[in-house]
């Protein structure tokens, strides 16, 4: 493989795990992942192990699974297969998703790794920012994918992000490169899946460029971060008394204030309330008002707001029902 690719893979490498630890690499069979398997065994030889996802979704994903351990077990890397029992229906590569990352999060316990590595590049961050802002996101939304965060239901491992900085194209030549055959998985250009219609629209959009619109994504990235930042100094102002948790908005942005009143959910009641209906809790707390949102009651009346975990509405139906 050529020195400067390696150079540049390892460096992108240690800006995720500056100290070295076993982790798994997800591997379908595309060109995508093929290459991140390739300039991982040249770079990081012997520190990771590699996954493959059947979703058994086609007659053929069997054999593509197969194709993928053929490649790694070739290299002296271990391999497993995770299958999954999908059923077509609505919102398949949601629900796709979100058992895949349940099934890499169980293997990687398993397997003792410290986190799931995945190939996601420049045009998958630029159709995820599209995605988003047709959906109307926020800034955490808008920064679309992280080169590092916790792994979806498993946040005591890592989901890292080496590749964001690299385009398809040159991951595909890594692959034609090293002589090995990639796997063309027709959903991938299945235009009833939403990724694929951004996609589309933006290859026919040249005045989109991929590259930029990834970089759009982490500045706001860094925004996000800034915001969180601004939460968690706020939210060391914060008092108890008595089981009221007390907060002083006082000039703090709203984008903060957003932030702050998260947080104060999660703590107050585990809850994770939508963007939408923390705006309104806001809103209305801001015009001194009083307002219960997912198990926490708010009151906006003085100048220190004042935040309870509120009653169990049906703790009081079931009292009054007991009652003589």
């Amino acid at each position: 493989m050529d020195s400067l690719l390696r150079a540049r893979f390892a460096e992108d490498w240690a800006a995720l795990l500056p100290v070295p630890e076993r982790v798994g690499l997800a591997v379908s069979g595309g060109p995508d992942s093929l290459a991140l398997l390739l300039l991982a065994h040249a770079v990081l030889p012997g520190s990771f192990e590699v996954a493959t996802v059947d979703h058994g979704l086609r007659p053929e994903s069997a054999g593509e699974a197969a194709h993928v351990g053929s490649i790694a077990e070739a290299q002296g890397i271990r391999h497993t297969v995770l299958r999954l029992d999908l059923e077509l229906g609505p919102a398949l590569q949601e629900r796709a998703r979100a058992a895949r990352y349940r099934a890499l999060g169980a293997w990687a316990r398993v397997a003792g790794l410290a986190a799931v590595v995945t190939a996601h590049h420049v045009e998958d961050q630029a159709e995820t920012l599209l995605m988003r802002l047709a959906r109307g996101a926020g800034v955490r939304g808008l920064a679309a994918m992280r080169a590092a965060s916790p792994l979806p239901e498993w946040p005591e491992l890592g989901l890292l992000r080496p590749l964001l900085g690299w385009r398809r194209t040159e991951l595909a030549k890594v692959v034609t490169a090293a002589g090995i055959e990639a796997i063309d998985d027709p959903s991938n250009w299945d235009a009833r899946f939403e990724r694929v219609r951004f996609r589309e629209m933006l290859a026919a959009t040249p005045s989109l460029d991929p590259s930029a619109l990834a970089a759009s994504a982490h500045h706001l990235a860094e925004a996000d971060a800034a915001i969180e930042w601004a939460a968690e100094r706020s939210l060391a102002s914060t008092e108890v008394h008595v089981g009221v948790l007390q907060w002083t908005p006082a000039d703090t942005p709203r984008a903060v204030g957003l932030r702050v009143l998260e947080r104060i959910v999660m703590e107050l009641s585990g809850g994770k309330p939508r963007g939408s209906a923390l705006a309104r809790w806001h809103g209305r707390l801001s015009a001194g008002e009083v307002a219960t949102l997912a198990g926490v009651r708010g009151d906006g009346r003085k100048s220190a707001w004042c935040f309870t975990t509120a009653p169990d509405p049906r703790h009081h139906q079931k009292e009054r029902a007991e009652r003589p």
